[in-house]
């Protein structure tokens, strides 16, 4: 069974920088396009940021040009740089497929950016 662990969150200040990772076992991980999500509080969880198998990237409007995402086959991690970060990316942050593995999310990093 597919099993995705994140760690990496904390809590840092406006403008600061922080890096996510996700390893995933049980999976074909080198075959799998892999994304990171997010969930603030009171809100639904939304996709930030995607990649291929051949490591072509997406990402959502909002953080474009902050945030890159990443990957290692060789250790089935897909990581998460976030540059310049502002109060309102504070959210517990998931890796998991794109789309989702049928599989319960992982218990996710709490990333919490103050102003």
């Amino acid at each position: 069974q597919v099993q995705l662990v994140e760690s990496g969150g904390g809590l840092v200040q406006a403008g600061g920088s922080l890096r996510l990772s996700c390893v995933v076992s049980g999976s074909d991980f080198r075959r799998d396009t892999m994304g990171w999500y997010r969930q603030a509080p009171g809100k639904q969880r939304e996709l930030v940021a995607t990649i291929t198998s051949g490591r072509s990237t997406t990402y959502t409007d909002s953080v474009k040009g902050r945030f890159t995402i990443s990957r290692d086959n060789a250790k089935n991690t897909v990581s998460l740089l976030m540059n310049s970060l502002k109060p309102e990316d504070t959210a517990v942050y998931y890796c998991n497929g794109d789309p989702p593995f049928m599989i319960p999310w992982g218990k996710g990093a709490l990333v919490t950016v103050s102003s």
